[in-house]
């Protein structure tokens, strides 16, 4: 394993430097607030749904990444056992508690090199077509502004590069919506979470050409490929 815990250069915004957090994205920002509490109990809060219906998830999506690889949100790093060797993996997050997490795991690994940085996803210093897979998964239902962020991501992107967003996100049916709106009044306190974004459709929206939508627990849990243009979207 090469694992590295990587600093900013050259004046970039949002970059961590040696053993801190960066001002950037500060113990103002809400989601990174409601992280860093959550984040000594978020593997526990979620072993159950992880083990049945998530890891197997998390896999069918890291299946499809190549090459240099952006995951936005890495989270506790629950990902990052399921890369390949090939992959150089960069992971942000803008929870320093989640980060740390994150790390102890990938320290554990023997193979893939794997960096690490907080960041804000939806100002990332990354120049425009840098990474050839950028990958998400349970993560744009908390962005505070999932607009900006998928901006970001097709942005960050490679013109023949592929997105993999693995996502839950509002039903096609109301009684669903109902049960996921109820969901909303413990989520969104707790973690900024919203269980009822039509991320499908912000993906969409955002620019990403979709080709392939995959249900994965109903039509709630989805697992969206998508490229940055048609013509790679043909090749995907």
């Amino acid at each position: 394993m090469n694992f590295r815990r990587e600093a900013g250069s050259g004046g970039r915004r949002h970059a961590s430097p040696p053993g801190s957090c960066s001002e950037d994205v500060s113990s103002r920002h809400s989601i990174s607030t409601k992280y860093d509490r959550a984040s000594k109990s978020y593997d526990r809060m979620e072993a159950l749904i992880e083990t049945l219906l998530f890891r197997k998830a998390r896999r069918r999506a890291v299946a499809h990444v190549r090459g240099e690889v952006l995951e936005i949100g890495v989270g506790t790093g629950k990902n990052l056992p399921f890369y390949p060797e090939s992959a150089t993996v960069t992971g942000i997050d803008v929870s320093c508690g989640m980060l740390e997490r994150a790390r102890r795991r990938a320290a554990r690994l023997n193979n893939t090199e794997i960096r690490l940085r907080r960041m804000d996803a939806e100002a990332m210093p990354f120049p425009d077509d840098s990474f050839d897979t950028v990958i998400s998964t349970f993560v744009f239902c908390t962005v505070a502004n999932p607009h900006a962020g998928l901006g970001e991501a097709l942005r960050v992107l490679k013109p023949a590069g592929k997105a993999i967003f693995l996502e839950h996100m509002r039903s096609r049916h109301v009684f669903l919506n109902a049960v996921l709106g109820f969901m909303n009044l413990f989520t969104l306190p707790l973690l900024g979470t919203s269980m009822t974004r039509d991320t499908e459709a912000n993906i969409r929206a955002a620019g990403f050409v979709v080709h392939d939508v995959e249900l994965l627990f109903l039509d709630i849990v989805r697992l969206i490929v998508a490229t940055k243009n048609a013509d790679a979207s043909a090749k995907a």
